[in-house]
């Protein structure tokens, strides 16, 4: 029997396993996802895939954190597998943690829900007035470019680091808009992207191999801009063939990495392709990166409490994508 307790965050599903999993050994939460890999896989798949989730399900589990520093870790999960960041999921975790009291949160100001996740140290800043959340600021890991044009299947690509390793593309140079009706074929065409990347140097962390590997493709375009801030729109495909409807938050840090890196600064409209939005900023300049800091929003959407048939014939689901 395992609980859960479920938001979504401009659309993305987030789904917070809340009983029922054991403990996960581990000295880090890094060290977690490995143990959670090979050992858990089978919870995941269960909560994530059909008839249970679907397949563009996400979710975590709650674990400890590395250190006192952090209220908790989370290990982020999806269809395919376990990833290293989730920019959705901890503006999600911090509204939970302030809604089901596992932090201290006063009724008017600004309580910090400090995370850490496999990428490291997280924080969501939840936002409050007369006891209502009004907002959630998610402060990332440093971000950083690791290459420019990158030749890869006929196109050119950025790739940076946001958390987890992205490529972004424009959505033009596919000869496609972010839009609904052309998300079949970006899905396609960002799987090929991924493949010819794998085992590429520009998907390689330069520090801990363990965040190697390109976890997601941005397709993206230019809007006007809105009172001098700019504007654009990106739909991010991740993992194999599975679409954010956010604007994806690691993904938007990853963005904000290049952005920067060409001296475009200031405030960045981050739409979704269900035209939902993050507002990003970089809020500094470290050795390791910038560090970006995301506006957004997550609603509780239910609560669940998951059994399996020991006759089911299904007891890992299933999915058709």
């Amino acid at each position: 029997m395992l609980t859960t307790v479920d938001y979504h965050t401009a659309g993305e599903p987030f789904r917070i396993v809340t009983g029922g999993v054991p403990a996960i050994p581990g000295s880090s939460v890094l060290d977690r996802r490995t143990t959670a890999m090979a050992e858990l896989d089978g919870v995941r798949r269960l909560l994530c895939n059909e008839p249970r989730g679907h397949a563009d399900m996400y979710g975590c589990f709650l674990v400890p954190p590395d250190d006192p520093g952090a209220r908790f870790g989370a290990l982020f999960w999806h269809k395919d597998g376990f990833s290293t960041a989730c920019g959705h999921g901890t503006i999600a975790l911090g509204v939970h943690a302030v809604r089901e009291g596992l932090v201290e949160a006063a009724p008017d100001g600004v309580t910090d829900v400090v995370i850490d996740v496999p990428s490291g140290r997280v924080r969501a800043r939840v936002r409050l007035s007369g006891g209502r959340i009004e907002g959630v600021t998610f402060v990332n890991v440093p971000s950083f470019v690791i290459a420019r044009d990158v030749p890869v299947a006929g196109l050119r690509a950025g790739v940076s680091y946001g958390g987890a390793i992205y490529a972004s593309v424009r959505a033009s140079d596919v000869g496609l808009r972010v839009e609904p009706r052309h998300l079949n074929a970006l899905i396609e065409h960002a799987r090929r992207i991924k493949a010819e990347l794998s085992g590429h140097p520009a998907a390689v962390h330069p520090s801990d191999e363990r965040l190697s590997g390109v976890y997601g493709v941005i397709f993206y375009e230019e809007l006007p801009d809105l009172d001098g801030i700019r504007r654009q729109r990106n739909v991010t495909v991740f993992a194999d063939g599975e679409v954010d409807r956010s604007p994806c938050g690691s993904g938007t840090a990853a963005r904000m990495a290049l952005l920067h890196d060409a001296d475009k600064t200031g405030e960045l409209v981050h739409e979704s392709v269900v035209g939902s939005v993050f507002t990003a900023r970089v809020r500094e300049e470290t050795d390791e990166g910038v560090i970006v800091e995301i506006d957004g929003m997550a609603y509780r959407t239910g609560r669940h409490t998951f059994e399996l048939d020991p006759a089911d014939p299904f007891p890992a689901g299933f999915t058709l994508r």
